[in-house]
């Protein structure tokens, strides 16, 4: 539900949940598996920062030899995860 301008609000459950509305997950990025930190200063304003937490973060990443194994002929006798 939109308040002012640039603020959202939502319900605590009993089990004190709270839902990210629709609108700032997408304008943040925030997807499952995301984490959010909350903080709080000595006024009792509360503040929260979104940490990103995706899987298959290093999906992109080629295997690298490093001298004990040979990663790459691990790979091709074993394959990939």
């Amino acid at each position: 539900m939109a308040t002012e301008e640039g603020s959202e609000e939502t319900t605590v459950s009993d089990r004190g949940m709270v839902t990210i509305p629709a609108d700032l997950r997408r304008r943040l990025d925030i997807e499952p598996g995301d984490k959010v930190r909350w903080r709080t200063d000595e006024d009792g304003a509360l503040s929260i920062e979104v940490t990103r937490q995706r899987e298959g973060a290093f999906d992109d990443f080629e295997p690298v030899d490093a001298g004990e194994t040979n990663a790459v002929e691990a790979e091709a006798e074993f394959g990939a995860e």
